[in-house]
Formats: structure tokens, C-alpha cells, sequence
């Protein structure tokens, strides 16, 4: 690892780029490097480069082990990480969470085999819990009074009640399809996680301005996203009651159309608040309604 940081910082020397850990596999990777992507910045990405520069933004990824990616970032080898918040509050080290990001979310979750009764979290008192986020869970046993036998292994967790390593397991839980085929059901909601952005508490200023300007594009792309373009014909005597209902950001745009008594209204809705207002505006007499994606918002 210490030859691998080496050569990270041999390359960038010198150079006013933000130096980007991102995760070298998985679907956290997948849903990061989309996200760079969305935000207007290229890169080329071989399948067994450790680093890729962007041609047009002072970026630079560094591919990584998602575990490994706290310690980097403390380190001050990478600038920024994007990584699960679990694997943040594991390793424990010092980082500033600078944004969470709403996407690869699960949850740190006690489970226990399907045929035993739980009677709560004292149910874990002299029990033996294998795990792979000891520090996550001593730290929710010691707050809940719990003394039990942590047994700290590295993958395949779920299988550890079944050989008789462990009574139950503290483990990652997404859809729960794992626990189910392992004969486990989920008793206890530890830990929700996302993926955040983190970043070094040496950072320069010169790197926290590009930092700026990269969350400013993460912004946008993320607000365009949950946000629609909405397009509607409404009959001029509910003209302002349907404005009522659809304020968008400041005010609707409004239109006057060729058939007389008739505009054209245009506006933004969050996706959420359009499904909830779509009866009323049918019942006001919206017709031709039509949504649209919106690619980048800037509010």
C-alpha cells in the first residue's frame, strides 16, 4: 500500500488537480462514475489504469479499494473520496463529509435465523455476532449496554450461524434476498448509509475552489433529476388556481394559445409533487399534459 501512495503522489506532484478515490469495481463505482459523467467530465478509463486524468475539468480519479478509500483521503494522497458512509464510520479515520449523495443505499442491520424468537436487542447479551464493521457494532452494543463475543471475518458473513461460528451476524443489508436464502431475518436497523463525498482536512484552497466548482455541477445534475419540466393547457377562467397548484420556481411561465380562453403553462415540479397535484389538475381542466426531463437545473 505505502508503493501504491507513492506512486500516486510521484505522479501528481506539483500539479493543482483534485485527485478524485473512487471505487475500482461495483456498483458503487458504476453509479460514481456516471455521476462524474452527468457533471460534463470526460475521462478516459482503461480497464487496468489506477489513475485516469479528465481533458476538460483539473480532475483526476484514482481507482481504488472501496475500504481503502478513508485512509487515502486522510492521508492527503487523494483530495476527495466518494465511498459508503459505512466504510467512513468503520475505518474511523479523520474526514470531512462534504456531501451525501443519495444513491448506493443499504443499511447495517442485526440478523438472526428465521426460526428464533427475538425479543429485542438484550436478546444479543452472551451471544457470539460475526461481522465484518467491528467498530460500527461495538460502538452500538456499548451504547445499548450489550456485552457479546464480536467474531470479526471478511466476507460471507451470513453463512456464520449456520457452521456455528456465530448466533447472528451484523452485516450490510440491501434487499434482503442474502439473508433469506441463508435461512436469517433482519431484527435490528443499526446503520442507514449512503454514498457521501469526503474529503482530506488538509486540503488547500487552491483544490477546495475546484471542489467548489464540482458540487456545484453535482448540484445541478442531481436537482435536474428529481425535478420535471411540465407542460399543460388550461382553460383561462382556472387559469390562477392551477398556478396555485403548480408554483414552479419562481412563477410559471404562461402562454396564450391560437384558441381563445386558452394558455399554455410551463413550469418545474419536483417528480413527487407532480404525482400528488395531477388529480387536481385534471380536475381544474388541465389537458395535454405533458413531463419532460430536465438534464441540468441550475437553481
Amino acid at each position: 500500500m505505502q508503493i501504491l501512495q507513492a506512486f500516486f503522489v510521484f505522479i501528481n506532484e506539483k500539479m493543482e488537480i483534485l485527485k478524485i478515490a473512487i471505487q475500482k469495481s461495483g456498483r458503487l463505482s458504476e453509479k460514481s462514475l456516471e455521476l462524474i459523467k452527468e457533471a460534463g467530465i470526460n475521462f478516459n478509463n482503461g480497464s487496468r489504469n489506477l489513475v485516469s486524468r479528465s481533458s476538460n475539468f483539473p480532475v483526476e480519479l484514482l481507482f481504488l479499494r472501496d475500504d481503502d478509500i478513508p485512509q487515502y483521503v486522510t492521508d492527503n494522497v487523494a483530495d476527495i473520496g466518494i465511498v459508503g458512509e459505512n466504510e467512513v464510520l468503520e475505518k474511523g479515520y479523520k474526514v470531512t463529509t462534504v456531501k451525501k449523495l443519495g444513491f448506493s443505499k443499504c443499511r447495517l442491520s442485526l440478523a438472526i435465523p428465521k426460526s428464533i424468537e427475538f425479543s429485542g436487542p438484550e436478546f444479543f447479551n452472551g451471544k457470539r455476532i460475526a461481522t465484518s464493521y467491528p467498530k460500527i457494532l461495538s460502538k452500538y452494543l456499548k451504547k445499548n449496554n450489550i456485552k457479546a463475543e464480536i467474531h470479526t471475518i471478511s466476507g460471507s458473513v451470513e453463512i456464520a450461524p449456520g457452521i456455528g461460528l456465530a448466533d447472528g451476524i451484523f452485516d450490510i443489508v440491501s434487499s434482503g434476498s442474502t439473508l433469506i436464502s441463508n435461512r436469517l431475518k433482519e431484527v435490528e436497523v443499526v446503520l442507514n448509509s449512503e454514498a457521501v463525498i469526503i474529503s482530506s482536512p488538509q486540503i488547500s484552497e487552491a483544490k477546495k475552489k475546484i471542489l467548489d466548482k464540482l458540487l456545484f455541477r453535482i448540484n445541478a445534475v442531481q436537482t435536474a433529476g428529481s425535478n420535471k419540466y411540465i407542460l399543460l393547457n388550461a382553460p383561462n377562467e382556472n387559469l390562477q388556481a392551477i398556478i396555485d397548484v403548480i408554483p414552479g420556481m419562481k412563477s410559471p411561465t404562461v402562454m396564450p394559445l391560437a384558441q381563445e380562453g386558452w394558455s399554455s403553462v410551463h413550469s418545474v415540479l419536483s417528480e413527487k409533487e407532480f404525482w400528488e397535484v395531477i388529480d387536481q389538475l385534471k380536475d381544474l381542466g388541465a389537458q395535454g399534459i405533458l413531463v419532460i426531463p430536465i438534464e441540468k437545473m441550475i437553481v
